[in-house]
Protein backbone atom coordinates (compact mmCIF):
# COMPACT_ATOMS: atom_id res chain seq x y z
CA UNK A 1 0.00 0.00 0.00
CA UNK A 2 1.16 3.50 -1.14
CA UNK A 3 0.98 6.37 0.88
CA UNK A 4 -1.64 8.03 -1.33
CA UNK A 5 -3.65 4.88 -0.62
CA UNK A 6 -3.60 4.95 3.99
CA UNK A 7 -7.15 5.38 4.49
CA UNK A 8 -6.40 8.20 7.03
CA UNK A 9 -4.21 10.67 4.67
CA UNK A 10 -6.78 10.05 2.24
CA UNK A 11 -9.24 11.34 4.53
CA UNK A 12 -7.54 13.83 6.00
CA UNK A 13 -6.78 15.16 1.88
CA UNK A 14 -10.57 14.91 1.33
CA UNK A 15 -11.16 16.76 4.70
CA UNK A 16 -8.42 20.30 3.25
CA UNK A 17 -9.87 19.66 -0.20
CA UNK A 18 -13.43 20.15 1.25
CA UNK A 19 -12.09 23.58 3.66
CA UNK A 20 -10.00 24.78 0.66
CA UNK A 21 -13.39 25.10 -1.12
CA UNK A 22 -15.71 26.52 1.43
CA UNK A 23 -12.53 28.85 1.92
CA UNK A 24 -12.75 30.02 -1.74
CA UNK A 25 -16.84 30.15 -1.73
CA UNK A 26 -16.56 32.43 1.68
CA UNK A 27 -14.22 34.81 -0.18
CA UNK A 28 -15.84 35.14 -3.29
CA UNK A 29 -19.04 35.78 -1.53
CA UNK A 30 -17.03 38.17 0.68
CA UNK A 31 -15.70 39.85 -2.81
CA UNK A 32 -19.00 40.40 -4.06
CA UNK A 33 -20.85 41.81 -1.58
CA UNK A 34 -21.45 45.24 -3.39
CA UNK A 35 -22.20 43.14 -6.28
CA UNK A 36 -25.86 43.52 -6.96
CA UNK A 37 -27.83 40.53 -7.13
CA UNK A 38 -25.06 38.37 -6.08
CA UNK A 39 -26.43 35.37 -4.14
CA UNK A 40 -24.41 33.42 -0.92
CA UNK A 41 -23.14 30.53 -2.36
CA UNK A 42 -22.01 27.70 -0.10
CA UNK A 43 -21.55 23.72 0.04
CA UNK A 44 -23.28 21.71 2.72
CA UNK A 45 -19.88 20.88 4.56
CA UNK A 46 -21.01 18.05 6.71
CA UNK A 47 -22.48 15.91 3.70
CA UNK A 48 -19.37 16.42 1.98
CA UNK A 49 -17.13 15.15 4.83
CA UNK A 50 -19.86 12.22 4.66
CA UNK A 51 -20.01 11.46 1.21
CA UNK A 52 -15.94 11.91 1.10
CA UNK A 53 -15.68 9.29 3.57
CA UNK A 54 -17.54 6.52 1.95
CA UNK A 55 -15.83 4.28 -0.38
CA UNK A 56 -17.99 5.59 -3.51
CA UNK A 57 -15.39 8.82 -3.18
CA UNK A 58 -14.18 9.06 -6.34
CA UNK A 59 -13.23 12.49 -6.86
CA UNK A 60 -14.02 15.80 -5.18
CA UNK A 61 -17.04 17.42 -6.98
CA UNK A 62 -19.30 19.14 -4.33
CA UNK A 63 -22.31 20.43 -4.95
CA UNK A 64 -22.41 24.21 -4.61
CA UNK A 65 -26.09 25.74 -3.87
CA UNK A 66 -27.22 29.30 -3.36
CA UNK A 67 -27.74 29.85 0.67
CA UNK A 68 -30.92 30.64 1.02
CA UNK A 69 -32.93 32.33 4.19
CA UNK A 70 -30.72 35.31 4.59
CA UNK A 71 -31.63 39.29 4.56
CA UNK A 72 -31.59 41.24 1.07
CA UNK A 73 -31.01 44.13 0.53
CA UNK A 74 -32.78 46.16 -2.03
CA UNK A 75 -30.48 45.57 -4.52
CA UNK A 76 -31.13 41.79 -4.70
CA UNK A 77 -27.81 40.59 -2.84
CA UNK A 78 -27.68 38.32 0.39
CA UNK A 79 -24.37 38.49 1.24
CA UNK A 80 -24.13 38.82 4.83
CA UNK A 81 -20.39 39.72 6.00
CA UNK A 82 -21.17 39.20 9.52
CA UNK A 83 -21.90 35.22 8.54
CA UNK A 84 -18.91 35.06 5.99
CA UNK A 85 -16.43 36.63 8.17
CA UNK A 86 -17.43 33.64 11.11
CA UNK A 87 -17.42 31.08 8.13
CA UNK A 88 -14.33 32.17 6.97
CA UNK A 89 -12.62 31.59 10.51
CA UNK A 90 -14.08 28.36 11.15
CA UNK A 91 -13.52 27.39 7.53
CA UNK A 92 -9.50 28.63 8.29
CA UNK A 93 -9.34 26.79 12.36
CA UNK A 94 -10.90 23.86 10.58
CA UNK A 95 -8.24 23.69 7.71
CA UNK A 96 -5.28 24.53 10.38
CA UNK A 97 -6.38 21.34 12.32
CA UNK A 98 -6.25 19.18 9.52
CA UNK A 99 -2.54 20.22 8.32
CA UNK A 100 -1.71 19.89 12.04
CA UNK A 101 -3.34 15.85 11.90
CA UNK A 102 -1.47 15.19 8.48
CA UNK A 103 2.12 16.36 10.19
CA UNK A 104 1.43 14.53 13.06
CA UNK A 105 0.28 11.33 10.67
CA UNK A 106 3.81 11.93 8.06
CA UNK A 107 5.82 11.85 11.65
CA UNK A 108 4.17 8.43 12.62
CA UNK A 109 5.00 7.22 9.44
CA UNK A 110 8.64 8.88 9.38
CA UNK A 111 9.30 7.34 12.92
CA UNK A 112 8.23 3.87 11.88
CA UNK A 113 10.54 4.26 9.16
CA UNK A 114 13.72 5.24 11.26
CA UNK A 115 12.95 2.74 13.40
CA UNK A 116 12.77 0.21 10.67
CA UNK A 117 16.19 1.08 9.44
CA UNK A 118 18.01 1.25 12.94
CA UNK A 119 17.29 -2.23 13.67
Amino acid sequence: MSLLEDPGISALTRFLDANMLRSELVMSNMANIDTPGYRTRDIDFHLELERAGGLEYASFAPAVHQVRGLMERPDGNNVSLERESLLLADTQMRFNLGVQLLRDRFKGILSAIHEGTTS
